[in-house]
């Protein structure tokens, strides 16, 4: 069958994270997403962070498989009339300039949509387009910080704590994806495309809901817990053998089932008719707790211990650091973890796409070379040929 979004065409405006990562996942799931980038140097994501000077960097090939890629130069005359031109023939336009950009360059969403109504457009911002702080610019951390993941990660009494995951990037990307398809469903429905909007630290408290919580019922700031989940919960991380710098596990029991199970794995079944780890106590007694069952963990690898306890129904992960991610088993049957074929790095492996179609399976490719499809996006979409294009090229508009 085609992909499931066969046919569907993006213009990638996008760079950095936070755009990027939607429309990879646009791209896995079928749609022709064509990278549009500056002549020469292309994304600043190419090379701003590359171990390998003149060699795309890793973190680019991360986030723009499965993509084409075109250069343009947007600040020409020429250029702007080339990219309105792609615009009527497209489904979707994604950027996440800084605010003003496009409009400057007279590429704002009001343009775009005069030569194509039926257009989507994604805007990604840091904080919005309106607001007291939309003119501010943002990364991942900040978007963390100003929504409220920095404020609960971490152990008390501790300052704050940046999460490791970029929620607020990939977090973003991936709210934005929804939004997308959304507005494709509802333009099957009226003929009519419309913006999309996505601001980073919208997109973080989301992520955040659940830990309002506390706010909630006290009125007080969610405070930070550490690794530990709070109300008498049994969740925490614990130390495994040989005792290296990732060898925990993090266990958690909800239920009276969880709670019986995990002693009886243990080897303490007394510890279930001992007064002090009823629910009701079992805050006060949170470290001894701790201590007992670290006892036996510290026994056994992180992996026997997830091994042990995932077969007696209690939840339990090994901490895993992304070598032996890339190299789980689990992930690459699964297909998480894929190996490609890079023309200038050669084998490369990386994450795959997460989500899975049973009719539409996604085949993961290598992110482009700039401007690589070139002769092949401007002759199929504009009909411009080899002479044209090495014309546009000594004007500097590709």
């Amino acid at each position: 069958m085609d992909k499931a979004l066969a046919g569907v065409k993006v213009l990638d405006l996008t760079q950095f994270e936070a755009g990027t990562s939607c429309t990879e996942m646009l791209a896995w799931l079928g749609a022709d997403v064509i990278k549009v980038e500056p002549p020469k140097v292309g994304e600043q994501g190419r090379w701003m962070v590359t171990e390998k000077p003149g060699v795309d960097s890793v973190y680019f090939l991360l986030l723009n498989a499965n993509k084409r890629s075109i250069t343009l130069n947007l600040k020409s005359d020429r250029g702007r009339e080339i990219f309105l031109d792609l615009v009527k023939k497209v489904d979707i336009v994604s950027e996440n300039y800084s605010l003003g950009t496009l409009e400057s360059w007279g590429l704002g969403y009001d343009r775009l949509r005069e030569v194509n109504p039926r257009l989507i457009y994604l805007t990604i911002k840091g904080f919005g387009t309106f607001g007291p702080y939309s003119k501010f610019k943002s990364f991942d951390m900040i978007a963390q910080a100003t929504g409220g993941a920095f404020s609960v990660t971490g152990f008390p009494g501790s300052p704050p704590l940046r999460p490791g995951p970029t929620i607020g990037d990939t977090g973003t990307g991936m709210h934005a994806v929804i939004g997308v398809l959304a507005a494709y469903i509802q333009r099957q429905q009226t003929g009519k495309g419309q913006k999309v909007e996505l601001a980073m630290q919208e997109a973080v408290f989301n992520f955040c809901r659940v830990a309002t919580m506390d706010t909630h019922i006290s009125g007080e700031p969610t405070p930070r817990r550490g690794n530990r989940v709070g109300a008498g919960v049994v969740g925490d991380i614990f130390k495994c053998a040989p005792g290296g710098p990732n060898d925990y596990v993090y266990m958690i029991c909800t239920s009276p089932e969880m709670w019986e199970a995990m002693w009886k794995t243990i080897g303490k079944p007394e510890i279930l008719t001992d007064p002090r780890f009823e629910r009701k106590n079992r805050a006060d007694h949170m470290d001894e707790m701790t201590a007992l069952i670290e006892s036996w963990t510290s026994r056994h690898t992180k992996h026997e211990v997830m091994r042990l306890m995932g077969e007696a129904g209690v939840p339990c992960g090994a901490v895993q650091d992304s070598v032996e991610l890339l190299n789980d088993p689990h992930m690459k049957e699964r297909g998480m973890v894929v190996t490609i074929e890079h023309p200038v790095r050669g084998k490369f492996t990386m994450p795959g796409c997460p989500v899975r179609l049973e009719h539409s399976p996604v085949e993961v490719k290598s992110a482009p070379l700039l401007g690589q499809h070139n002769l092949e996006v401007y002759g199929q979409m504009l009909g411009l040929g080899a002479g044209d294009l090495e014309q546009l090229k000594q004007q500097g508009v590709i």
